[in-house]
């Protein structure tokens, strides 16, 4: 049995269902159900005893320690966390207490845990962190792309926030032997990704008519990750990782925020074109840009390739076609997730044209 944190967000919901659909281990799913947390995310798993459905906060000592008591998990995965840079900086208070105080509790938690077990099972035992390549910082257009070996420079709350629970992590395998992993990923995309997030904030308002804001000129550069890739990659780190070591994980794609919003265009344009036949990209509006905003990330792959035979499985232009091609075919679940705080939200942000 595996324990996993934040299981019905983004990429903790997309991991915890190919789990179910490759393997018969059961996982005790762990979530807080903030605005990211859906169950809907899990609905195809509903009556399936391997997955036990838990709500809480990893930040909860008492009740991380009844469930590895109870439970006995052989490892953790740990997704829980707030992930959005504008959310941070707007209310950087949540980032604090989630991903740095909830990291340390739960560490606490698992060391507790950890020192109790016997026989194999204590050296077998993995806790896998799952961070972010944000932590490294921005790289100027000809720099090299982060590799595992780069230094800390985070530029946002929520960058800073992930960096001190990767030190977290880090620490307690050096201080206290605690056999760690630790995943730094590039952006993600794919289902069920809460529409707030470039990607699907794209289709979301394309469909519904609306602008399609970009921040500032748009050249900002971000490798891309198909989602399902991230899980296939985090399997095999938890399979096959050496402890205490961090491994990158990236799709080996860059691409600037305008190139990915013209593609995003250009698909709904063939595939649900807008019924008075103009193109999708009439819609695009550039906003003024966001404090602190990292010009480019890139991630440097090669690490996990070379030691434990992983690389992405989709191209780019696969990959987002498969997502765009699900939010056409999700609409109900799209609508569900958009609350009015949601649309609250979206209007506070995305304020103030520049063209």
């Amino acid at each position: 049995m595996i324990l996993v944190t934040g299981g019905a967000g983004f990429i903790g919901a997309n991991f915890v269902l190919d789990w179910v659909a490759q393997s018969d281990e059961a996982v005790i799913n762990l979530d807080a159900l903030t605005y990211a947390g859906n169950r809907e995310n899990l609905v195809s798993l509903a009556g399936d005893e391997r997955h036990l459905f838990v709500q809480g906060e990893i930040g909860d000592s008492a009740l991380v320690a009844r469930l590895l008591a109870q439970h006995q998990p052989r490892a953790i995965i740990n997704f829980a966390a707030e992930s959005h840079v504008d959310r941070s900086i707007h209310g950087p208070e949540d980032f604090i207490q989630t991903n740095i105080v909830g990291t340390f509790r739960l560490l606490e938690a698992v060391r507790a845990y950890w020192n109790g077990l016997q026989g194999e099972d204590k050296p077998s035992f993995r806790f896998l962190h799952v961070s972010t390549d944000e932590v490294y910082g921005s790289l100027s257009k000809d720099e090299p792309a982060f590799s595992e070996t780069n230094r800390y420079e985070p530029n946002s709350p929520y960058s800073a926030s992930k960096a001190a629970s990767d030190h977290l992590v880090r620490a307690y395998h050096h201080t206290y032997g605690l056999p760690v992993l630790t995943t730094n990923c590039s952006n993600n995309y794919g289902p069920y990704h809460f529409p707030e997030k470039l990607i699907p904030l794209m289709i979301v308002n394309a469909l519904a008519g609306k602008s399609l804001p970009v921040y500032g000129d748009g050249r900002q550069i971000r490798d891309w990750l198909y989602v399902k890739d991230h899980c296939s990659a985090i399997r095999r780190v938890l399979e096959a990782g050496n402890a205490g070591e961090v491994y990158n994980v990236g799709g080996w794609n860059e691409k600037a925020n305008i190139d990915i919003v013209h593609t995003v265009c250009a698909l709904l344009d063939e595939l649900r074109p807008r019924e008075d036949a103009k193109k999708y990209c009439e819609q695009i509006a550039y906003v003024t840009d966001r404090p602190g905003h990292d010009r480019r990330y890139a991630i440097d792959a090669s690490k996990i390739e070379r030691e434990l035979g992983w690389k992405p499985a989709e191209t780019f232009d696969t990959g987002i076609r498969k997502t765009v091609q699900w939010y056409l075919e999700n609409q109900s679940w799209v609508a569900n997730v958009q609350s009015g705080a949601y649309r609250e939200w979206v209007e506070k942000n995305y304020t103030g044209r520049v063209a």
